[in-house]
């Protein structure tokens, strides 16, 4: 950048690249709306004021229509959205996002390292800015079979990347109070390369949050009650506001944001599938709903945009002001409907008109190691998913909407020819966990409600964190077919009947990442959930999103795993049987 020449545009003395007139200045600094014109010139703001009378290669006039600082998503993981880079650029551009701090510690746990540079590879030279933080937990515990393990020494690799702007979500949070070495070594890492710690604290109060916050952490998105967020963040924190495809919790928690509170709050999304990203949108949804739920329309721009650049940062970012980098968005108005903005800058140059992508985005090759990490060799039979027993008093893994935490029930099941079996006239269905890295196929079965399913089952090689595959169903024969179809589709989600596969998602890339474009991946993802709901019966609006987290032995209460049934608030297995007397 010329700095000379911007400070040259900003005093009017020589031509600007653009000049916005007549505009209505969203300001995250004072709260306001503001009458101004908006000087722009190698690729960033040189000024907001009068500007009428200076010369510009382009002038546009607004007419009164809004111009806010573009989004910026501070906790998502983009391997959750199913799409290569490129592709979900394609998809959140025209909704206003330009930039994402990613945790990629979903294909770390797959890849190790060498997924993280594949992932930070593959966002280079896109129209957006994808910043990462480097994943804490690799394994996330101890409780299941990973495909990678990444220790404190293999971080410091990476720890001054450019693009590395904090240590990700520390979820082992009992080896943070309980001061196990390797996680004192990566938060020690962090603060001595002068790095944010982000936060996984679900639940946890008292004396073992101000043990966890005295660790360095800063900020936690694992919130789900009010009063939680309001202790973490009496306490401290950073609390990012979460309103994900799975988890829903920014109306339980936007009463935590008043005038006092805002500035330490965000707006993130966590994991949003392409469907939702391309009907309802990205964090411009999360804004809006804040904005119908009561929050003041620039408050709830600003924990989008200026709040993640303060957390991270990122002081070039998210205000439109003098210096900051050009990444803007026009709206028509604050509040009436979703904000899809009328056109959407990034550095300066125009990336989106009218909901429809204004630039050209380039197909990325992958590396042909990355497409082969599913290891299940042979074809798994219904005898493998069977529960012997003679009693059918057992733990049930309750599904609560909406949420990844869950409950934990006990419950009697009907018991035949010395195998105990599901209920669906109570919702009891299987949930098998087959582990996908060492050829061994080795495998846990439980017993989950929540879904709903009448029939058939449910598969899915993205099971939170270390992806093993993960199936629920209603009986033993649909639930191996769907295994052995995700096996042989080298990863993906899959729904059966009768044996037959209805509806699937190849995703071959980690087995997380699908190769076709985002209509294609989303098209398919809409048919296997019509397959889930009118087939099968699924009463959960997203059952593939609920049931990858039934794996992810760092959310309450009750998980399950390729090695066992875990006990979160315990940190430790427990008998799938319960014992009677």
């Amino acid at each position: 950048m010329d700095r000379s020449r911007l400070i040259a545009v900003a005093r009017g003395d020589e031509a600007a690249d653009i000049v916005f007139t007549n505009a209505s200045v969203v300001n995250v600094f004072n709260g306001e709306v503001e009458s101004a014109d908006v000087s722009l010139a190698e690729g960033h703001i040189a000024g907001v004021g009068e500007y009428s009378d200076t010369p510009a290669k382009q002038r546009i006039d607004l007419g009164g229509r809004f111009i806010a600082p573009a989004y910026t998503d501070a906790h998502i993981h983009l391997e959750s959205t199913m799409l290569l880079p490129s592709e979900f650029a394609r998809v959140v551009l025209p909704h206003g996002s330009t930039c994402t701090v990613s945790d990629p510690h979903e294909i770390a746990n797959v890849m190790g390292l060498p997924g993280i540079l594949l992932l930070i590879g593959l966002t280079k030279d896109i129209p957006f800015d994808f910043y990462f933080t480097l994943s804490s937990c690799v394994p996330a515990t101890r409780l299941e079979t990973s495909g990678a393990s990444l220790p404190a020494c293999d971080l410091r690799v990476l720890i001054d990347h450019d693009r590395i702007v904090g240590l990700a979500e520390m979820m082992n949070f009992p080896g943070v109070y309980l001061r196990a070495p390797d996680v004192l070594a990566k938060l020690e890492l962090a603060r001595r390369h002068g790095k944010v710690i982000d936060g996984h604290a679900p639940l946890v109060s008292g004396r073992d949050l101000n043990a966890y916050i005295a660790a360095g952490i800063h900020s936690d998105h694992e919130c789900t009650q009010l009063d939680e967020a309001r202790e973490k963040l009496s306490r401290g924190m950073w609390v990012f506001l979460r309103e994900g495809s799975t988890e829903k919790n920014l109306a339980d928690l936007l009463p935590l944001v008043n005038d006092t509170t805002a500035s330490r709050c965000c707006l993130v999304t966590d994991d949003r599938q392409p469907d939702e990203l391309i009907e309802l949108g990205h964090i411009n949804y999360a804004v809006h709903k804040a904005m119908s739920l009561g929050l003041n329309p620039v408050t709830a721009i600003r924990l989008a945009t200026i709040n993640p650049a303060n957390y991270f940062g990122l002081r070039f970012r998210g205000a439109v002001a003098p210096g900051r980098i050009a990444d803007l968005q026009i709206l028509s108005d604050l509040g009436e409907g979703i904000l899809r903005p009328l056109a959407v800058y990034k550095g300066g140059e125009l990336v989106a008109k009218e909901g429809s992508l204004a630039v050209e985005l380039e197909a990325r090759q992958v590396p042909v190691q990355s497409l082969q990490t599913v290891r299940v060799p042979c074809a798994l039979t219904p005898d493998d998913f069977a529960v012997s027993g003679q009693s059918g008093s057992v733990r049930v893994i309750k599904v609560i909407p909406h949420q990844i935490v869950t409950d934990a029930l006990t419950l009697e099941l009907p018991v035949q020819d010395g195998r105990v079996l599901p209920d669906t006239s109570r919702d009891v269905l299987k949930l098998a966990v087959v582990e996908r890295y060492t050829g061994k196929a080795g495998r846990s079965v439980g017993f989950v409600q929540g879904f709903g399913l009448k029939a058939g089952a449910l598969a899915s090689s993205v099971a939170h964190d270390s992806h093993n595959l993960i199936a629920v169903g209603t009986n033993d024969d649909d639930i191996a077919a769907a295994v052995n179809r995700v096996a042989r589709m080298e990863g993906g989600l899959v729904a059966v009947k009768d044996g037959a596969v209805l509806a699937d998602v190849p995703l071959p890339l980690a087995g997380l990442i699908s190769l076709e474009d985002a209509p294609s991946v989303a098209e398919r993802v809409g048919k296997l959930l019509r397959a889930a709901r009118e087939a099968l019966g699924c009463e959960l609006d997203n059952p593939f999103m609920a049931l990858s987290f039934l794996a992810l032995p760092v959310i309450p209460h009750l998980k399950l795993t390729d090695r066992g049934l875990v006990d979160v608030g315990k940190f430790d297995f427990v008998p799938l049987f319960v014992e009677q007397g």
